[in-house]
């Protein structure tokens, strides 16, 4: 199974706005478990960048001005995610600047159901505790000491290791139970649900049946 995590840093909080991206980070997961293959970029955001978000992130006009607008990478970034699941924290916000990009340089938006939001995961399993990535990396005690300003790349890879305590953690064990627990949870924060698959026996499968019991003797599915 892959899964992406994916984080950007942006110029601002509204891509309605004209806040553009300035850095996309991914991670990838197979099985749930870092593969060691990620994608990081800077970004061109084609317009000046506010103080309040250079305090954020730390990215100057100058620095960026060194790089390639975001439709000059979009092939490279949609080769990369592929058709896998997006594990996001806050997916609206990350998923709304992101296809803003992508219409932007003329190329279809994601589907929003490919996103797996890690804030809706962690309230439902914290009810009333915080949810930013800090409070979770103290919660599993996920060392986030280099996070001395926010960088796509770095938030993506300590996401990846909360992600993977919300969803069970190292000792996830053996049993299907917990199997399941986990795939419904990741579902329910896509927002989907499978339609129930058809499970009653053909007429065929019933007659072949009929005609194995009649070469019995005595057998329990007669009595």
């Amino acid at each position: 199974m892959r899964e992406i995590v994916l984080d950007t840093e942006t110029t601002g909080l509204d891509h309605a706005s004209g806040h553009r991206i300035v850095e996309i980070g991914c991670v990838e997961l197979l099985h749930r478990i870092p593969s060691g293959v990620t994608f990081q970029r800077y970004v061109n955001p084609e317009r000046e960048m506010p103080a309040e978000a250079r305090a954020v992130h730390g990215l100057t006009d100058e620095f960026l001005g060194r790089h390639a607008p975001f439709a000059g990478m979009a092939v490279e970034f949609l080769d990369f995610i592929g058709d896998s699941p997006l594990i996001i924290h806050n997916a609206e916000f990350d998923m709304g600047f992101v296809n803003a990009e992508l219409q932007r340089a003329g190329f279809a938006p994601l589907a929003p159901t490919r996103a797996v939001d890690t804030v809706l995961l962690a309230r439902r399993k914290f009810p009333g505790a915080p949810a930013n990535l800090d409070a979770l990396c103290r919660r599993f005690n996920v060392d986030n000491s280099s996070r001395q300003l926010h960088g796509a790349l770095l938030d993506a890879s300590l996401l990846a290791e909360v992600y993977l305590e919300l969803t069970g953690g190292r000792q996830t064990g053996l049993g299907l139970e917990d199997a399941a627990r986990v795939a419904v949870s990741a579902v329910a924060a896509r927002g989907e649900m499978r339609k129930p698959r058809p499970h009653a026996a053909s007429e065929e499968e019933l007659a072949a049946h009929a005609a194995l019991i009649a070469r019995l003797k005595n057998p329990v599915w007669g009595i």
